[in-house]
Formats: C-alpha cells, structure tokens, sequence
C-alpha cells in the first residue's frame, strides 16, 4: 500500500471513530467533537497498529521492503491520530453551581435532578456511550445534615430516562462529601469544599471510577450572590498532570426569599497542567429561575453552549424537599 493509501485509511479509522470524553463534571449531557480525541489515543492505536499488521503481512507483494518505509507509514498513522481535537468533558447528571447550604443537623434531604438534551452531539464519545442528542439524564440526590458544616450525600440511582441508542439506563451512583461556613446564608462571605467518588457504568464513562474535587467560595452583596465552583476532575489516570479544570459559576439575584433569577457558566478547560485551545474548550451559559420554600424547592433552567465541545441547547429540572421535621 502507498503512503497516501495509508494516510487515507489512518483518517479514516479516526472519523469512525467517536470522540472520547474525560473528566467528571458535567453541564448538558456529554460533549462531543466530530472526530476522535487524544483520550482515544490508546484504544485507536491499537486497533490501527492490527490494521498496520495485516496491512504489512498480508500484502499481496509481500513485506514492505526497508526499515524506513516501515517507519515512514507508522509515523503517518500516529500523525494521523495525534492530530485529531481534545475533548474535554464527560457525561453528566447533575448542572447545579454549589452554594455552600446544606441540610440542618438531623434533616433528610431528597433533590431529584433531570436534563435534557433536545440539541446535542449525534455521536457516542467512545464505543457503547449514551448518546446526548434527545437524551434525558438525571439522578436522586439524598443529603443527610451531620453538623452545621458537614454533609453526607448519595447520588442513587444515577440514571437515563431515555437515550437514542441505550434506551432508559442506571448509569452508577455517587458518594458525596460536603464542609462548608455553618450558617452559609447568614454571612458576607462563605466558603466549603465539596468531594464526590463516583462508580459508573461503561455506557455512562469509559472509566468505571472518577472524582471530582470541587472548592466553593461566594459572596452575598445585599440582593446579589456571586459564587465560584472551581472544579478539579479527575479518573485516577495521569496523576496530577491528568487532572481536569471544570469550573463552574453562578450571579443571581433575590428577588425575595422565594423567588431568584441567575446567571451561570459551566465551562471545561481540560488538563490543568496544559488547557486546550479554545475552539475545543466547553463553554455552556445557563439562564435559571429558583424558588424556595412551599412543598418543592425548586430550580429550572436553559444552557446554551457556544463552543465546539458542548451541546447547544440543554435543559434542567431540579426538585428538592426535606423528608422530615427538624430536629430539636
């Protein structure tokens, strides 16, 4: 075979192939590219280096002749898979900035989050994923008051109503790890540190664990809450260089006690130790709505993405109610 057949036939192993996804958090489904990233790296390079194989021993010439053209067709394929995009963002079931409130000492709290992706990617991000185009995605997040800065918290089921090619799903579960400023609501200034270890299942990452790390810090200025989430991901691959920055921010402003209207940015840089460039980075921005208090607590909004990496329409639902009395 030429070297322009070879070239030919490593693009197009790598556009067959869909794009892959790391990282844990999060906005709008998964988030794809239109070819395969350097996160399918290993994957695409072996089963192109068993094509290269047969292509080498099943020539009908024979073997290629000369340790150069070897290296010469070799060097083209891995060309060909290096040189396709990053993606950077994985599946999600939860699109919510952190706020530092948590549940009361001795309080049960039950928040039910679902998504929809009515415009996203029409490709899987690695062979047998969820697709996120029509998708409805979600989970059941139980919280349980421990002190008034801790908070214990299951994401279960973690799960799909519905998707194109897997139909209704369980995805895995979450176990969660909240300290925050006792009393977030009551001071100028709040903080807390959030952590999650998550079990997925194949269809949902291609990693069966991930992590998430996520500080919170924010501001109260009278009518107005700023917060920032800066989320570190990770798959426990590549140690610290295979971290992934996923941070996440929040403007609202209280109309009163019950009723809120926010602004929000979910975005995704990949690696902390080398961001990609910028036509693949994930840049989501979200208009909500909240109310609190009568029966449901409740959280609605829009998400409309503006970069290669994201879905360019998603929408949420979030619905949460404490399960008993507070304790004396």
């Amino acid at each position: 075979m030429g070297d322009s057949a070879l070239l030919r036939y490593a693009i197009a192993k790598c556009s067959r192939a869909p794009a892959q996804l790391s990282g844990n958090h999060r906005p709008g489904g998964s988030h794809p590219t239109t070819s395969c990233g350097h996160e399918m790296f290993a994957g695409s390079l072996l089963d192109g280096a068993r094509g290269f194989e047969r292509l080498y021993y099943d020539a009908p010439e024979g073997p290629m002749s000369g340790l150069s053209d070897l290296r010469l067709r070799v060097g083209l394929l891995l060309l060909a898979l290096l040189g396709a995009p990053l993606t950077i963002r994985a599946q999600t079931d939860e699109i919510q900035v952190y706020d530092a409130e948590i549940a009361a000492p001795g309080i049960f709290n039950l928040m039910i989050h679902t998504n929809f992706t009515p415009v996203g990617r029409k490709t899987p991000d690695f062979p047998g994923a969820i697709i996120a185009n029509d998708s409805v995605n979600g989970a059941a997040e139980w919280a349980y008051g421990v002190t008034p800065w801790f908070e214990q918290g299951l994401y279960m089921p973690v799960y799909s109503f519905y998707s194109t090619n897997q139909g209704a799903t369980i995805n895995g579960f979450k176990i969660r790890e909240l300290f925050v400023r006792p009393h977030a609501h009551e001071h100028k200034f709040f903080y807390g540190l959030n952590f999650e270890f998550s079990v997925n299942a194949r269809h949902w990452e291609e990693r069966r664990i991930t992590s998430e790390i996520r500080p919170i810090v924010g501001v109260h200025l009278g009518r107005w809450d700023l917060i920032y989430n800066p989320i570190v991901d990770t798959d426990y691959t590549g140690g610290f260089k295979g971290l992934q920055y996923n941070p996440s921010g929040r403007v609202a402003y209280n109309f009163n006690n019950k009723w809120a209207l926010a602004l929000e940015e979910y975005d995704g840089f990949g690696p902390l130790r080398a961001f990609v460039s910028h036509n693949q980075q994930f840049h989501e921005t979200w208009a909500t709505v909240d109310r609190n208090g009568g029966f449901l607590n409740v959280e609605t909004g829009v998400g409309v993405g503006w970069s290669g990496g994201a879905d360019r329409l998603t929408l949420k639902l979030m619905l949460s109610r404490d399960l008993n009395s507070h304790a004396h």
